[in-house]
């Protein structure tokens, strides 16, 4: 009973942190446009990088936010146990590509001349 209520808590917590994100992004983009002949661009970008910063910090304090935090984390996690091939192998199946596509062509080419070809004798 003790979990249900602190999910109810958390989940209208979540709501109310997701409203101060939208605000904040919203906040960020009209400062933006409204004061952009009035000061320059590193002035905003200076008001608007930790207004984003701050933003992200929320979202990621959300369920959802953590959620994909998470996912984040186990991705790049992944990522680095993928063994990614040397520059020989990469080189070789390149090659290999290229090749089977040349000879393909080829074949699709000749195909194509001996249907012409056939198709010019019965049309005549």
């Amino acid at each position: 009973m003790s979990n249900s209520v602190q999910a109810k808590a958390s989940s209208s917590l979540d709501g109310f942190k997701w409203v101060v994100v939208v605000a904040l992004v919203v906040a960020g983009v009209y400062g933006n446009s409204f004061y952009a002949n009035d000061y320059s661009v590193l002035i905003r970008a200076a008001v608007l990088v930790p207004m984003a910063a701050v933003a992200v910090w929320v979202a990621l304090a959300t369920a959802r936010g953590a959620a994909f935090g998470r996912l984040m984390k186990e991705s790049r996690a992944e990522i680095r146990r993928v063994v990614w091939p040397t520059r020989q192998e990469t080189t070789q199946t390149t090659l290999v590509v290229v090749l089977v596509v040349a000879v393909a062509a080829l074949v699709l080419w000749g195909l194509d001349w001996v249907l012409n070809l056939l198709i010019s004798q019965v049309i005549g």
